[in-house]
């Protein structure tokens, strides 16, 4: 197995150090970082394929960082480490770009299964010729491989989880996403807190579409979702 830089921002030394270790006997690289500031200059210089970001960190918090992470890079996988029980803390990640999340105390397994999958998903993208990249939305485009919703004045940039969440409801359009459906195709549980984060996404998503009339993302009730012409 090629070897894949993680960049692990936590400042709890025993915690790190696991994780690290963890990750290495898995092949995986890893730097480490013990507050917001040394995260944010080593995200720079390495350029990692992915960033564990913990969100109480000393001198910049994990939400500011994964802002300005989000701000120089749309599509790096992001996941949140989160010791706060508050589902509004941990929606509030997801809804700064952060692809996933684990809640402490996690299991080291599924945080390897997660991070598997955001790398995957992320090749997989890179190296799809099958799959269209560009979708017309009336008047708006959907790059889907830029992470990116264009209209005539603006470019407003989506997290890897919203385009996916997006492509999902184009591929369906005029008919029913069934909510389990996405949510096991997207978080692979279809669990109540990921459901109401899907929720979270589809009301960002809405609010990219709000100035192409033609389009419009209509709940249906204890069902799921459809993005209808109208």
């Amino acid at each position: 197995m090629m070897s894949t830089q993680i960049l692990l921002i936590e400042d709890e030394p025993v915690l790190a150090s696991i994780i690290k270790e963890s990750l290495e006997s898995r092949e995986f690289e890893v730097a480490t970082a013990a507050n917001g500031v040394e995260g944010w200059s080593l995200f720079n210089e390495l350029k990692p394929a992915l960033c564990i970001v913990d969100v109480m960190l000393p001198k910049k918090d994990g939400y500011t960082l994964v802002r300005d992470i989000r701000m120089v890079d749309k599509r790096i996988p992001l996941i949140f480490l989160t010791a706060r029980t508050q589902t509004e803390d941990v929606l509030k990640g997801l809804e700064l770009g952060a692809d996933d999340y684990m809640k402490k105390p996690f299991s080291m397994e599924e945080l390897i299964l997660r991070i598997k999958a955001l790398l995957r998903r992320n090749e997989n993208q890179d190296l799809s010729v099958s799959q269209p990249a560009i979708f017309k939305l009336g008047q708006l485009q959907f790059n889907f491989l830029r992470l990116e919703i264009i209209d005539k004045e603006e470019t407003n940039y989506l997290s890897q989880r919203e385009a996916d969440l997006l492509l999902l409801l184009i591929q369906n359009k005029n008919r029913l996403l069934d909510r389990r459906t996405a949510l096991l195709k997207l978080w692979g549980e279809d669990n109540r807190f990921n459901a109401r984060s899907m929720d979270v996404y589809i009301t960002r998503l809405r609010k990219f579409l709000k100035d192409e009339p033609s389009l419009v993302i209509q709940s249906v009730r204890g069902q799921g979702y459809k993005l209808a012409e109208i």
